[in-house]
């Protein structure tokens, strides 16, 4: 005996949101975008044309669809006519693809983005979910969806530049030499500009002009081989000045481009070429991609930047301004792991931000060894005496200080040292491992106090029970993030080009992840 199954019988249609899950992650999408106040989609409001569809509508199909995986156009689509919780949050309309991705790229996405991630920590708030003592920030690589082979770096691009500087400056210094063009008026004696490589090759194209109307002129053939013998070497050095013309436009669009990145990909110029740990070539080749950077409590993604560079170090400050403006205050502790310890990261949380910076520098661990703590060699185990400001190194010489001295980075960030210089090192046993300074040379010392004292400050605060605490929880936070991110909701590589639009595909991701951790929390 079978259950009762016949495609004949004619049955009414049913509300599709009655055979939907109570706890349906489409109900936890719905709920979210209805909270996100009305004054946001007023930009999308159209007063001319065929009626579009909701905003509300639109953001609740493609948050859903990135939960089930579907990055595309075309993917969320056909979920729009083969899921049911797709159907309900459509009510049975079926965008097209282009409709789709259309509103995904929608400048105005990006505050949407930021709303939902607003209104997200809002109800984790309140239902008491996160404890708002600390965030937890972490950066991740992913790959660009660019060409692989299409790099462009900046070291090949200024060493052609100069190049053609010099050979263009060399062929106007050889043109005024043989009298064939006049003079021109030159902004600057180092390179000639775009400007005047073109009135250069406009004065050619006269002359080239000048020897093409003599030839047409004459009947003598003799003076009209000698006229086109004359002409070859303006024609050829006009032909050579007009491919040098497009040649430096294109250098100084792509110094442009740059900034302070040190590559870009022709198919997504926003992309930087950075080591990517998925190396799937398995040759240790750079690829394309982006440094995504997130702030966590509970493994939810509490906001999230898009940054350039493939180091952490230079993201945290603008993250933090980022976080501060458009999601959320601060809490008390900052927690982050040794890529983002640098002096100008603690300086900024400690002094701008007046919070706690739970973040441990480059050489902690290897500070923490017992063989790093008995070396008599290094000058953090030498003995200081504060009244005369001088250390004392192994051979019992004095190293006393001699003068102040700073240095300033690319960002324009001042570190201020304190030089020291041993009394005498002739004769020392321990000057072969102690020093490599020439044979007559005292060995010097340089100390940053600032850093020194912050390094200690942090190392006094992940010692106590509370903060360390805070500290350890770290690594289960943040990380299982991005494990979800990659491995179950198989986000590897971007879908969308340029950096607003990455900003998009990313954040509609990692609030994917949120919404999937959300309803599978009880």
């Amino acid at each position: 005996m079978y259950k009762n199954y016949n495609m004949n019988q004619l049955i009414l249609p049913l509300d599709v949101e009655v055979k939907l899950h109570e706890k349906d992650i489409a109900f936890t999408i719905h709920h979210l975008v209805e909270s996100i106040p009305d004054e946001a989609f007023t930009s999308f409001l159209r007063h001319s044309g065929c009626p579009s569809y909701h905003p509300r509508m639109m953001l609740k199909l493609i948050l859903c669809g990135y939960t089930q995986s579907a990055f595309s156009g075309r993917k969320i689509e056909a979920l729009t006519q083969d899921s049911m919780r797709m159907m309900w949050l459509a009510q049975s309309y079926e965008p097209s693809y282009r409709t789709i991705n259309r509103f995904r790229i929608h400048p105005e996405m990006k505050e949407l983005l930021r709303l939902c991630f607003v209104q997200f920590r809002c109800q984790l708030v309140h239902e008491k979910l996160i404890k708002q003592e600390a965030i937890f920030i972490d950066g991740t690589k992913i790959e660009a969806n660019a060409n692989k082979f299409t790099f462009v770096w900046k070291k090949a691009v200024q060493r052609h530049h100069s190049r053609l500087i010099e050979q263009s400056n060399q062929l106007y210094s050889q043109l005024l030499e043989t009298h064939i063009i006049p003079e021109i008026e030159k902004e600057s004696d180092e390179e000639l500009s775009v400007k005047e490589l073109g009135q250069v090759a406009q004065q050619l194209e006269e002359v080239v002009e000048g020897y093409t109307e003599n030839i047409n002129d004459s009947t003598d053939g003799m003076e009209r081989k000698q006229l086109r013998r004359e002409r070859k070497t303006p024609k050829q050095q006009l032909k050579q000045i007009r491919e040098w013309l497009v040649r430096k436009q294109k250098y100084q669009q792509d110094e442009i481009r740059f900034g302070q990145r040190n590559s870009y990909s022709k198919t997504d110029v926003d992309a930087t070429f950075m080591r990517m740990k998925d190396d799937y070539m398995k040759n240790g080749q750079l690829k394309a991609g982006y440094n995504v950077q997130i702030a966590t409590e509970g493994q939810y993604a509490l906001a999230y930047g898009v940054y350039p560079n493939p180091t952490d170090t230079k993201t945290l400050r603008p993250f933090l301004d980022a976080i501060e403006q458009h999601y959320f205050v601060l809490p008390k502790h900052i927690v982050a792991d040794a890529g983002y310890g640098s002096q100008q990261n603690y300086d900024d949380i400690l002094t701008k931000r007046q919070r706690v910076p739970l973040i441990t520098h480059a050489h902690s661990r290897q500070e923490q060894k017992t063989k790093t703590k008995k070396n008599p060699l290094l000058p953090s185990n030498w003995a200081y005496d504060a009244s005369e400001d001088s250390y004392t190194c192994p051979n019992e010489k004095q190293m006393r200080f001699i003068r102040h001295t700073y240095r300033k980075d690319k960002t324009g960030f001042q570190r201020n040292f304190k030089l020291y210089e041993c009394e005498d090192c002739t004769g020392c046993p321990f000057r072969a491992e102690c020093t490599k300074a020439e044979i007559g040379s005292n060995r010097t010392l340089v100390i940053n106090e600032e850093w020194e004292t912050q390094k200690a400050y942090v190392r006094t605060k992940l010692s106590e029970e509370e903060t360390g605490a805070i500290y350890r929880q770290r690594k289960i936070d943040v990380e299982p993030v991005f494990a979800f991110l990659k491995a179950n909701l198989g986000f590897t590589r971007f879908n969308l080009r340029g950096k607003r639009k990455v900003e998009h595909d990313i954040g509609l991701a990692l609030m994917a992840v949120n919404l999937r951790k959300y309803v599978r929390r009880a």
